[in-house]
């Protein structure tokens, strides 16, 4: 027979490891602020409005972070890294699936799908943030850093995708790294899906045009037509 200290003992829900409650906040803190700066502008959101729009006190926020600037740097990861699963680019199925096909058309799909979906999340952010940093050195330091990863990132997968095909005659791997970060970039993304009315595919169909043509010298337009 099942005592009552025993049914009560069941009833209780699992407390999760003091580790694991950590984490939970941790994100439940970022997803609220990254939400709270795309939504009313990075200056305009307080460290007091992300912890009510997050559930704890302010000190917690606080003692996590310190400071707004490391809680944008936080907010900037999890925009790359997506919320459920967070991983860096170079982690993700998108870049696995460039790196493995032949095809260099095809390869630059999955690679302009994938950072399309990154630039999705950023570019909210990325506008807020960049309204602030001409006049706060900190903020300015979490996009220049965040511009070296993104440069050092493209950079990589331009020498994946030269395995496959050359670059256009006389493009050094550094100048079509510039070119990459111009047309798979966020200001181009918010030039032509946010401010032109472009749909998100368009924009993906046209970057994958334009850095075949522009970086590796592939008209696909004319490769269609014959």
């Amino acid at each position: 027979m099942t005592t009552r200290m025993e049914a009560v003992k069941r009833s209780r829900p699992t407390r999760l490891p003091r580790r694991e409650r950590a984490r939970a906040t941790h994100r439940r803190i970022v997803k609220a602020a990254y939400e709270l700066f795309c939504e009313q502008g990075y200056a305009d959101t307080t460290m007091t409005q992300v912890a009510e729009a997050a559930g704890v006190a302010v000190q917690t926020v606080y003692f996590t972070f310190h400071t707004k600037a490391a809680l944008l740097a936080r907010a900037y990861e999890l925009a790359v890294g997506g919320e459920d699963e967070p991983r860096i680019p170079q982690q993700q199925p998108w870049y696995a699936a460039m790196v493995v096909e032949p095809d260099l058309v095809q390869a630059l799909r999955q690679l302009v799908t994938g950072v399309g979906e990154i630039i999705r999340r950023v570019t909210p952010l990325y506008l807020v943030a960049r309204v602030t940093a001409d006049s706060d050195p900190d903020t300015a330091q979490v996009l220049a850093f965040s511009e070296r990863l993104r440069a050092d990132g493209y950079q990589g997968a331009l020498e994946v995708l030269r395995a496959k095909a050359e670059l256009r005659p006389g493009l050094s791997l550094e100048r079509a790294t510039d070119v990459l970060l111009l047309l798979l970039g966020r200001d181009a993304y918010h030039a032509l899906v946010d401010e032109r009315g472009w749909s998100h595919e368009e924009w993906v169909d046209w970057t994958v045009s334009a850095v075949a043509d522009q970086i590796f010298g592939r008209h696909l337009r004319d490769e269609q037509g014959e």
